[in-house]
């Protein structure tokens, strides 16, 4: 049996063979190759097909295309549209500002869950990720409840007496920049939460040591070794708050107009799929600019903190 089995020849594995050896042994980019092919099908292919209408004239009968051929008409009427270029500069105003305040406000609580206890941790976390566990068109419609004009903040007011009748902040900038804010918080939070946790506990020791104050330390040591943590963070919320839908649109009334409402009315009420198509293509192209400079600024702070750049 056992010269039988010497003398008969291992066969080669086959293709389907080897291209499973190679997904399972993670070598190079194959193990990568599934996920890639679900976005080509689901995300890429699509946005394909949509940005293939904002360089065409197309012509629909009965819900079909019935001839497409190819234009920049839409485009040179989107960027000389003085409507697209407020529409998107509110977007952006928006979404800075938000960026902004969501740095501000999520940092001392970052801070905080650096120096804190035990307890003091797992308090943060709790309260930093159980609104993540909740769907952000709840969380927006419960802001409605609280701004609105027998909401919470209306009934607080008038009997503290500060106020006589019921303040307007629904269907405001304020009420979105507020919902806003209170949404994109925790994304702010936890990236700067991770980038903080990593570093060594021992060098805010060595500067107290040496003479620095809380103050100090936290100037000079805590926040250039957090900067990843901003700009990621900041990355994040930038692309959240730019291109966001639901909170403009419920808190912000019909009237409210940014560059996800526009993009919407123009393909769901006005089904003018070229100029929604063009208008994503702008959404998309100036997302990416504002990324990549924060990417930029970003490694130019963080620089001295990689190793080998001292």
């Amino acid at each position: 049996m056992s010269e039988l089995s010497q003398s008969m020849p291992i066969s080669a594995p086959g293709f389907a063979e080897r291209i499973a050896d190679a997904l399972l042994s993670g070598r190079g980019i194959w193990p990568a190759v599934p996920a890639i092919l679900v976005l080509m099908v689901v995300a890429v292919v699509p946005f394909v097909i949509l940005l293939s209408l904002g360089f065409s004239d197309v012509e629909v009968a009965r819900g079909d295309i019935v001839s497409q051929t190819f234009s920049l008409t839409h485009l040179t009427n989107a960027l000389s549209d003085p409507l697209y270029w407020i529409t998107f500069q509110r977007s952006l105003n928006l979404a800075v500002t938000t960026t902004a305040l969501c740095v501000l406000l999520g940092y001392p609580v970052a801070y905080l869950f650096l120096i804190g206890g035990k307890w003091t941790k797992r308090l943060i976390l709790i309260l930093t990720i159980a609104p993540l566990l909740t769907s952000g068109i709840v969380r927006t419609y419960a802001w409605l409840v609280i701004l609105g004009g027998r909401g919470v903040v209306n009934q607080t007011l008038i009997g503290m007496g500060l106020i006589d009748q019921p303040l307007r902040i629904m269907n405001t900038h304020w009420a979105v920049l507020i919902g806003m804010v209170q949404i994109h918080l925790p994304v702010m939070i936890l990236p700067l939460i991770a980038v903080m946790s990593r570093h060594d506990g021992r060098i805010i020791e060595a500067a107290e040591n040496l003479g620095a104050t809380r103050l100090g330390t936290l100037r000079t040591v805590i926040l250039p070794l957090s900067v990843p943590g901003i700009g990621t963070g900041a990355a994040l919320v930038f692309t959240l708050s730019y291109t966001t839908f639901v909170v403009p649109q419920l808190l912000g009334g019909g009237n409210y107009l940014n560059a996800a409402t526009m993009i919407y009315e123009q393909v769901v009420f006005s089904l003018e799929w070229s100029k929604g198509s063009v208008s994503s293509l702008l959404l998309m192209s100036s997302c990416l600019i504002v990324l990549v400079s924060i990417a930029l600024v970003t490694n130019h702070f963080a620089r001295w903190t990689k190793r080998g750049d001292t």
